[in-house]
């Protein structure tokens, strides 16, 4: 759908251009830190990286327990508390589609970024680290590729890149 924004940049479109701005000069500052590190400071980091929640967990989980919340109080008090749990769900449909969501400002101002963010300080931290060679072989790129992309999606482990 054309009107619909790109998924990998509707959160930052839906955020403040300081907010934005804040979080690329943090995590600018995060990469510069680790400059000429050793390896296994650098692979700290990289774990890190790996625990951190990005913007789309935390709607998500907030989302789960409006949702559960207004399921309980609309059984156990009130039936008119069920509306709570329609309404959050609306706002889910809302982020899901447009990456808006009444408390992004809130997450965004606080730090929180998107899986694009934290993977761009992953992938310079990978580079400074040496993960990354150059390859005229097609399957040696390939696998560079899945390894650029994080554990979470490939499922490897930090100790497999190194």
């Amino acid at each position: 759908m054309a009107f619909l924004p790109n998924t990998t940049s509707r959160v930052t479109r839906s955020t403040g251009r300081r907010s934005n701005e804040r979080i690329q000069k943090t995590a600018q500052k995060n990469v510069e830190r680790f400059c000429g590190s050793d390896t296994e400071t650098i692979s700290r980091r990289l774990e890190e990286l790996d625990r951190e929640w990005d913007v789309e967990r935390m709607v998500e989980a907030g989302a789960a327990f409006h949702v559960m919340l207004g399921l309980l109080l609309g059984t156990t008090v009130n039936r008119r508390w069920l509306g709570w749990s329609w309404f959050i769900a609306g706002f889910l449909m809302i982020h899901s589609l447009f990456g808006w969501f009444p408390m992004l400002p809130v997450m965004r101002r606080l730090g929180f970024r998107t899986q694009a963010e934290i993977e761009e300080e992953r992938d310079a931290l990978r580079i400074m680290r040496g993960d990354f060679k150059p390859t005229e072989n097609p399957l040696e790129a390939l696998a560079q590729a899945r390894l650029a992309e994080g554990p979470t999606v490939t499922g490897a482990s930090l100790s497999d890149t190194q």
